[in-house]
C-alpha cells in the first residue's frame, strides 16, 4: 500500500478538485506529479501553445493575461497558492488564450495531460470539480469585465486595493505592486492609475510609498468601491 508520507500528497489532498479522493488514490497521484520551482517572470504558456500539462500552485502568484493588438497587456486573473491553470486548454480546444506568468517565486506540482485525462475518465467527481473550477472562474472574468464597462477607475481602484488587503492578510500596507502593475490589473493606463492615486491621497484615503499603498481610511475606501 502506498505510504502518505510525501509533500506532495500532503498538498494534493488539499486542492478543490481532488478532494474527492481517497488518501490511496491521493498517493497514486504521487508518483505522476512532479514538483518545481521557478523565479518570477517564468511564462509558463502564451496563447496557440498546447495545453500538454496542468498547473497546480503551491506557493507564489501567477497572473494569467491577454496582450491587445495595440500591445495593452490585460490582466485576467491573478492567481494564488491553491489555485490550478492550465485546465482550459485541457477541456476545451487543447490550446490556451492566454499568457501564463510567475510573479513571484512559485512552487508548483505539474501533471502531464494524458494523467489528467485518465483520472477524469477513470474518477468522474474529479470530472465535476474540474467543470466546477471552470465555472467560477468564467464567473470572475465575467465579473472584471462589467466592472471595466461600467464602474468608474476610482471605485475601481478602491475596491482592488481592499482585495490586495485581504489577500495579504489584512495588513495596512498592500506592497509589491508597481504603479503598472495595478494598471494592467484594473484594465487602465498607468497614467490614469498614477493620478488616480493621488487623488485618493489628497482625500486622506491612503498614502504612497514605492510599491507600497497604505490604507488610511477604510470605511470610506469601502464606501467609494461599493459606489
Amino acid at each position: 500500500m502506498p505510504q502518505l508520507n510525501s509533500a506532495k500528497v500532503d498538498y494534493l489532498s488539499n486542492i478543490q478538485v481532488f478532494r474527492d479522493l481517497t488518501p490511496n488514490e491521493l498517493a497514486q497521484m504521487d508518483r505522476q506529479v512532479t514538483m518545481s520551482t521557478c523565479q518570477p517572470g517564468k511564462i509558463f504558456y502564451m496563447p496557440e501553445d498546447s495545453g500538454e500539462v496542468l498547473f497546480l500552485l503551491k506557493k507564489g502568484r501567477v497572473q494569467l493575461y491577454r496582450i491587445a493588438p495595440n500591445g495593452k497587456k490585460l490582466v485576467v486573473a491573478t492567481l494564488g497558492p491553491g489555485a490550478i491553470f492550465g485546465e482550459m486548454s485541457l477541456v476545451g480546444q487543447g490550446m490556451h488564450n492566454t499568457f501564463a506568468e510567475s510573479v513571484d517565486e512559485c512552487v508548483l506540482c505539474v501533471m502531464s495531460r494524458s494523467d489528467v485525462e485518465r483520472l477524469v475518465q477513470e474518477k468522474p467527481e474529479v470530472a465535476f470539480r474540474f467543470v466546477e473550477a471552470l465555472g467560477n472562474r468564467l464567473t470572475q472574468l465575467e465579473a472584471h469585465l462589467e466592472d471595466i464597462a461600467f464602474k468608474s477607475i476610482p471605485t475601481r481602484l478602491a475596491a482592488l486595493l481592499l482585495k490586495l488587503h485581504e489577500e495579504q492578510g489584512g495588513r495596512q500596507t498592500v506592497t509589491g505592486y508597481t504603479h503598472q502593475d495595478l494598471s494592467e490589473m484594473l484594465g487602465t493606463y498607468r497614467e490614469t492609475v498614477t493620478q488616480t492615486l493621488n487623488d485618493l491621497k489628497a482625500d486622506g484615503l491612503i498614502s504612497i510609498a514605492r510599491k507600497q499603498v497604505v490604507l488610511l481610511n477604510m470605511p470610506l475606501l469601502r464606501k467609494l468601491a461599493d459606489a
